[in-house]
């Protein structure tokens, strides 16, 4: 009985392994018949766009950039002497509400397949720098090649020579680095010229062909365009960008990338699964640190309220390149852009600690009282128009890096700086010419106030300088007002 049972198991042993040994050789088949696919299905992609290249090229003219738009700012109230001495309470009759933003919330896009690293013993990379931070790709003397002349034969066949399993690893290693370093769309597309350009060569044919075959094969939507024997690239985005020509083709807005030519040769081949750019900042890059001079930024009325802060030059000279734009066509809509992008980790150490000193104990009426003094009086006005020559908004970092500020970057400072430290609700109201904030305290607070989704949002301006919270600009009081909200 004994002796059956043994070989009773034996047998149930011998037929389970048999079984496992069927599965993992079943599953290794699948999963190799499924690279295949995968490699085939791409490469066949990529087959199609370079055929369709040969013949796919039109002429078109672009049309015409749409300008930035244009409003004379109401300017600070400097004196004491404007601000009455009670505090009415009054509500502000809303315009419009202006939705924030979303498109950051949209995952950023990806390959039509994923892309497959191959590890090789004698890989070798290419070293370069991206606005100060270190970055290096799979690139050696195999991926080079180049582009003599610019018909649409040699293009189609450079595109097919950027198309072998050779470049999937430099392909798998951007995508790492727009990990790695919390690249927004933008970001990426720069990190990819530089990337290229530092290996052809500046403005070469062969540097373009390379930054837009990555960006296509990292699943962006893009066009290539000829103009006086250049190739450039072309770009769609959601958003609509101030000041820049652009190629409209099937009813979609292509922006050239560093090109500026009246008309140009456009190939309209498309891609599978291509989505466009978006102008968002959902996360704070990963830039490596460059420190500015120290400046020192105080309260005229809480003295103790000061602070000696640096911030990283390297994404100062990033937001300089970053171009201004707005979103369903809505020119409020890209001071949310600015004020939902998140501080950068160098002004989280060197502002926040001290403000929060400032404010520790305080209720929330008297610590946003002393954060909304600190931006009046810390920094000195300055109007867009004689600055910079067009109205140009700032992040929260260029408003502690420039010596000048208009109300709208103190706006989206303040509400950057509230939201941080104190966790409270804050919109941005817009007045004609004018843009101040509101906040919701969960504490009856006096003063002019919005009503907003059964909550009362207390006006805070950063540019009436003196003003306590709740008090409106004189002039302003009476209009009625346009709230935009932030996340």
């Amino acid at each position: 009985m004994k002796k059956a049972i043994i070989t009773s198991l034996l047998t149930i042993s011998a037929v389970t392994c048999l079984a496992q040994r069927d599965f993992k050789a079943e599953y290794e088949a699948f999963k190799n018949q499924t690279k295949k696919e995968y490699n085939d299905f791409r490469s066949n992609c990529n087959k199609e766009y370079a055929d369709f290249m040969r013949k796919a090229w039109a002429t078109y003219k672009g049309e015409k950039p749409i300008p930035q738009p244009k409003e004379e700012p109401a300017p600070p109230i400097p004196t004491i002497s404007t601000i009455p001495p009670t505090i009415s309470t009054v509500p502000i009759v809303l315009d419009t509400i202006i939705p924030a933003p979303k498109p950051h919330h949209i995952p950023q896009p990806q390959p039509i397949e994923p892309i497959k690293e191959t590890p090789r013993p004698d890989d070798r990379y290419h070293t370069f720098s991206f606005f100060g931070t270190s970055c290096k790709v799979r690139l050696d003397d195999r991926h080079k090649f180049s582009i003599n002349n610019t018909d649409e034969a040699s293009i189609a066949d450079s595109w097919e020579h950027c198309s072998l399993p050779l470049f999937n690893n430099v392909i798998f290693d951007c995508l790492e680095l727009r990990k790695s370093l919390n690249l927004c769309d933008f970001a990426y597309l720069e990190m990819l010229h530089e990337m290229s350009e530092s290996f052809f060569g500046s403005e070469t044919n062969a540097a373009t062909l390379l930054m837009a075959y990555i960006y296509c094969q990292s699943g962006y939507k893009m066009k290539l365009a000829i103009s006086n024997d250049r190739l450039y690239m072309m770009y769609a985005t959601r958003h609509t960008i101030y000041r820049q020509s652009y190629f409209l083709i099937d009813n979609t807005a292509y922006y050239p990338y560093r090109m500026d030519s009246e008309s140009c040769r456009i190939c309209h081949a498309s891609f599978p699964n291509e989505q466009p750019l978006s102008l968002e900042i959902g996360r704070q890059m990963a830039l490596a640190s460059k420190p500015s001079a120290a400046r020192e930024i105080k309260s005229a009325t809480y003295p103790d309220v000061k602070v000696s802060v640096s911030v990283n030059k390297n994404l100062i000279d990033f937001y300089n390149n970053y171009p201004a734009s707005e979103i369903d066509d809505n020119f409020m809509s890209k001071w949310a852009m600015y004020a939902n992008t998140p501080a950068s980790p160098q002004i989280k150490e060197a502002l926040y600690p001290a403000l929060r000193e400032a404010i520790k104990g305080k209720t929330p009426h008297a610590a946003v009282s002393r954060i909304l003094n600190f931006v009046q009086t810390g920094f000195t006005y300055g109007y867009d128009s004689k600055i910079w020559g067009y109205d140009r908004a700032f992040f929260a970092d260029e408003t502690l890096y420039y010596p000048y500020c208009d109300c709208e970057d103190r706006s989206i400072l303040f509400s950057r700086i509230v939201r941080d430290l104190l966790s409270l609700e804050v919109v941005l109201v817009y007045y004609p010419g004018h843009l101040a904030t509101a906040v919701h305290f969960n504490e009856e607070v006096k003063g002019d106030y919005i009503p907003l989704n059964g909550k009362k949002f207390t006006v805070c301006d950063p540019t009436f300088v003196g003003a306590r919270v709740g008090m409106t600009m004189p002039d302003l009081d009476n209009m009625t007002a346009t709230v935009i909200l932030l996340e």
